[in-house]
């Protein structure tokens, strides 16, 4: 979840490949949530699945702790759709690089990076899920205004 874009993605109905959908604004006094549980809507979702960005050795630092604001607020809007975070950690760098490596320029990237690492998170929550049987991340659950519980 960036601070200035969110990217959106889908999977297809049988939950195996991801595709983008699109990258959702965000200003200082809009945080796009509600276009986001509009999309959730349109796409008739079973789970939402939310990046908590981490650093490159594991620690949580303040993005992770508005991600997790952002997925409780999430969370209180599309219940009972579940919600569960999962670590992004390299999904922008791993999205940049295959698009300069597809030819696309660093300036044309900005549209469209947070879509592609919508793509990455979303396939990697897929292929645990499906690999293993088990959810992908971390469940988040809204249990009043300030609360979060979080679930393996």
């Amino acid at each position: 979840m960036g601070s200035v874009r969110v990217g959106v993605a889908k999977s297809d109905p049988d939950g195996m490949i991801a595709t983008p959908v699109e990258t959702v604004t965000r200003t200082p006094g809009y945080d796009g949530i509600e276009r986001i549980v509009s999309i959730i809507g349109e796409v008739d979702a079973l789970e939402v699945v939310v990046g908590l960005p981490r650093s490159l050795d594991g620690k949580e630092r303040a993005a992770a702790g508005l991600a997790r604001s952002f997925a409780q607020r999430l969370a209180h809007q599309v219940h009972p759709v579940p919600v569960v975070m999962v670590d992004e950690r390299l999904t922008t760098t791993t999205a940049q690089r295959a698009m300069s490596a597809s030819g696309r320029k660093a300036r044309a990237q900005r549209t469209v990076v947070d879509q592609v690492a919508a793509v990455i998170i979303l396939q990697n929550a897929l292929d645990h899920e499906r690999s293993t049987g088990n959810q992908p991340g971390r469940k988040v659950t809204s249990g009043g205004a300030d609360r979060v519980e979080e679930h393996e």
